[in-house]
């Protein structure tokens, strides 16, 4: 006599490892696949590469990857017979995001996918909706939310510890060599606010659980001649002010050396992190109703990929819809969209 469907015993989410394809193997993608390597959960079982004579058999040598499970972008579809491949890391350039979410969902494979989401909300609208047509997950790489020194900051703003929220500032700030892919537009789609501006944009609505408005915003390039700012605008600064009446100043630039920052300031105290978005050593100090703060992350790269994956593993394992899905790329992709047309640079 067979079992009525609804008397089987229901089967555990299996304890398997979840087996990652690493789609282009850069700096980002090298990180992490060494995250990957720190996990029970999740393991490096494909990789996709431009490279295939030279980077390809270097990391399938480090992860223990078959030759046959190098693909090129080419025979990317081809992963789709791979079933040892459950999802996609894609580390490419910002304008290649979208194409390789899309095909990575027809194929069957869940996404996680990293900031930027794409080049444009359109583009964001897209591979939501080609996963959800496929029914795969779509994550987005926010490791600041994964982040437990970030966890903490916002508890601490949750439980009252500086009082009522007044304003926010921070930035981003770094350098990027003459010829680096996120100086070419086509393949970065904007300047250094998609690559750090982004940081303390997420982080903050993060942080304080609003939508923002932008109020104002200008983009500069102090040095014309600069042959590295021939496609983008070297500096971009930002207002904004949130439905709570909370303003927002932020900055972000590919020529200035300025800190990795973001500071809340209340009626009853003020809390920062600095180092804000590095991938290790964070700190945050302050001081709050309940005294002086003054705490570090004792952990070092690349945990906060190893958070960030074991997210998306457990969402897989237990279908379940990432804290951080496509839909919160889309939003920070809408204020990005407004922040460049607020400040003269269109780019959508």
């Amino acid at each position: 006599m067979t079992l009525a469907a609804t008397q089987l015993p229901a089967q555990a989410p299996s304890t398997k490892p979840v087996g990652f394809a690493a789609v282009g193997l850069g700096t980002i993608s090298n990180i992490f696949m060494s995250a990957c390597a720190t996990m029970q959960t999740a393991k490096i079982v494909g990789l996709v590469t431009g490279h295939p004579a030279e980077k390809g058999p270097r990391y399938a040598s480090m992860y223990n990857v078959p030759q046959d499970s190098i693909y090129t972008y080419d025979t990317f579809n081809k992963i789709r017979d791979n079933k040892a491949i459950e999802a996609v890391y894609i580390g490419l350039p910002n304008s290649m995001h979208m194409e390789y979410t899309i095909r990575a969902a027809e194929a069957g494979k869940h996404v996680l996918c990293e900031k930027p989401m794409a080049v444009s909300s359109a583009e964001c609208k897209k591979m939501i909706d080609a996963c959800k047509h496929a029914n795969v997950k779509l994550m987005i790489a926010y490791r600041i939310q994964y982040e437990p020194l970030w966890a903490e900051l916002k508890k601490r703003i949750n439980s009252g510890e500086i009082g009522k929220v007044q304003s926010v500032t921070g930035g981003f700030y770094g350098s990027q060599p003459l010829g680096a892919w996120r100086l070419n537009m086509a393949l970065a789609g904007g300047g250094s606010l998609m690559d750090l501006g982004i940081y303390p944009l997420n982080a903050t609505r993060y942080v304080l659980d609003e939508e923002p408005t932008v109020t104002s915003a200008t983009a500069s390039t102090p040095d014309a001649s600069d042959p590295r700012f021939a496609q983008m605008e070297e500096t971009i600064k930002w207002t904004m002010k949130f439905p709570n009446g909370v303003t927002a100043s932020f900055g972000s630039s590919y020529g200035e050396r300025g800190p990795s920052d973001l500071t809340i300031v209340g009626d009853k105290g003020t809390l920062s992190m600095q180092p804000a978005f590095n991938y290790d050593r964070l700190a945050m100090h302050g001081t709050t109703q309940a005294g002086p703060v003054n705490e570090s992350s004792t952990a070092r790269q690349p945990y906060q990929f190893a958070l960030e994956a074991e997210h998306f593993v457990d969402c897989i394992r237990n279908n379940k819809q990432p804290r951080t899905g496509g839909e919160e790329g889309l939003k920070d992709m809408l204020l990005m969209e407004s922040i460049y047309k607020a400040a003269g640079h269109p780019i959508a």
